[in-house]
């Protein structure tokens, strides 16, 4: 559809080469109830990488100020905000006092034509050319999302990143179209299009998959009304199992 369009009021630019998964309603959302102009994807950084990134200095209220492409030593230091304005908490905050820019924004539509057209015909780049040149002008917010998130746009950062899905999977193999959370499986067979939540430990287990796909609306209904979603719930251990069946779903226990 063309972005001139009556019907559009804002427009997702999202960066190709980016690993992570968002909830992007949740994020145009929050952009259009704090009637920013621009809204930036971040996320939080400790001392150890924020020099790899660039970062932005935002007020008690999220809005940003101004941005500093890789900044090292006193201008580093100089980036340290309040990430709790964004919703981390204190001891989160302390370990992470910086943000850096996912290079995922929301702008409003006719700020967006204004911008490529009439002041930056030339620009060839959001992140270092149009957008900090805007901060002085323009309602630019600050997003938060802690979650994983990796940069695989060179091919050494992409082997890296699939190497790194191995970390929890010991001696095990893993079928096609299943979908893991932050859990460690040891010496197990988990079969297709299965579930597993996070904090689960798996060993030693013949997991069957699932016949089908269930949504992540579809899971959340199933346990509003007290039913059982597909795969193994949160903080599950099984150990020395067969699971034959698809929802063999179980919470806070050891089989």
């Amino acid at each position: 559809m063309d972005a001139r369009s009556r019907e559009i009021e804002d427009v997702l630019i999202l960066s190709g080469d980016h690993l992570y998964r968002m909830d992007y309603m949740d994020f145009v959302q929050n952009h259009r109830q704090s009637g920013a102009d621009i809204t930036i994807s971040s996320l939080p950084m400790d001392d150890s990488r924020a020099s790899d990134f660039g970062l932005m200095k935002i007020d008690n209220k999220g809005r940003i100020l101004s941005f500093s492409e890789k900044p090292k030593g006193e201008e580093l230091k100089a980036m340290a905000v309040d990430t709790t304005v964004l919703g981390l908490s204190k001891d989160e905050a302390q370990k992470k006092p910086y943000i850096a820019s996912m290079g995922v924004y929301v702008f409003k539509k006719e700020i967006l034509l204004n911008l490529l057209r009439w002041r930056f015909p030339t620009a060839n780049d959001f992140g270092s050319e149009i957008i900090p040149a805007s901060a002085g002008e323009f309602f630019i917010k600050a997003y938060l999302f802690n979650d994983y998130w990796e940069d695989i746009g060179t091919i050494r950062s992409f082997f890296e990143a699939n190497l790194a899905l191995t970390e929890h999977i010991v001696d095990s193999i893993i079928s096609h179209g299943s979908f893991l959370t932050n859990c460690f499986i040891e010496h197990s067979v988990v079969g297709i299009r299965s579930r597993i939540s996070s904090n689960v430990h798996l060993k030693d287990t013949v997991m069957l998959g699932a016949d089908f796909y269930e949504t992540d609306a579809e899971a959340a209904s199933l346990l509003a009304e007290g039913r059982v979603p597909i795969g193994i719930g949160e903080n599950t251990k099984i150990k020395y199992k067969q699971l034959e069946t698809f929802n063999t779903n179980t919470h806070t226990h050891t089989v």
